[in-house]
């Protein structure tokens, strides 16, 4: 899977960075994604997620995590047809995940567990996120908390 990652914030070292991609990689194998898969992450900091969260959400708030699927169709998007007979193969794009690292620093603190935790923790629900899960009903929500604990524990990125 190719991620890019941008730090609008250049405070994210490039070990953190690695360590999320680790575990991002390690999440595609668990959901099986095609090698040829591609997403982005953005690390930002709380005025900037507050911007994008006002002008897609209608919520006037710093967040932790937004992630935008590039899958989900919306209403004035159209399919594009390719002829039969046009053999090329196009990378699946996920989407694109930004996080707020001064939401993520302060949650650690809240939450009582490392900053390294919570950022790896906000990854990886973006990425649930931008594969299609959701947490707005109790049945999804089961199913998507479930499914990030598996692969956490799984992973070994423990509380």
């Amino acid at each position: 899977m190719e991620i890019t990652f941008i730090d609008e914030t250049k405070t994210v070292s490039q070990e953190k960075v690695a360590d999320i991609d680790s575990l991002l990689q390690f999440a595609a194998g668990y959901l099986q994604l095609p090698a040829d898969t591609e997403m982005s992450v953005t690390f930002m900091d709380n005025a900037a997620i507050q911007e994008i969260n006002r002008e897609y959400r209608d919520k006037d708030t710093p967040t932790d995590v937004i992630s935008f699927a590039a899958e989900e169709e919306g209403e004035d998007e159209m399919d594009i047809i390719f002829d039969e007979d046009d053999e090329f193969e196009m990378p699946r794009t996920l989407g694109d995940i930004m996080i707020s690292v001064e939401r993520a620093a302060e949650q650690a603190k809240e939450y009582g567990h490392s900053y390294d935790r919570e950022l790896g923790f906000l990854a990886l629900h973006g990425f649930l996120h931008i594969n299609g899960y959701d947490h707005m009903t109790p049945e999804d929500e089961k199913e998507m908390f479930g499914l990030q604990k598996e692969i956490l524990d799984a992973y070994g990125l423990e509380r």
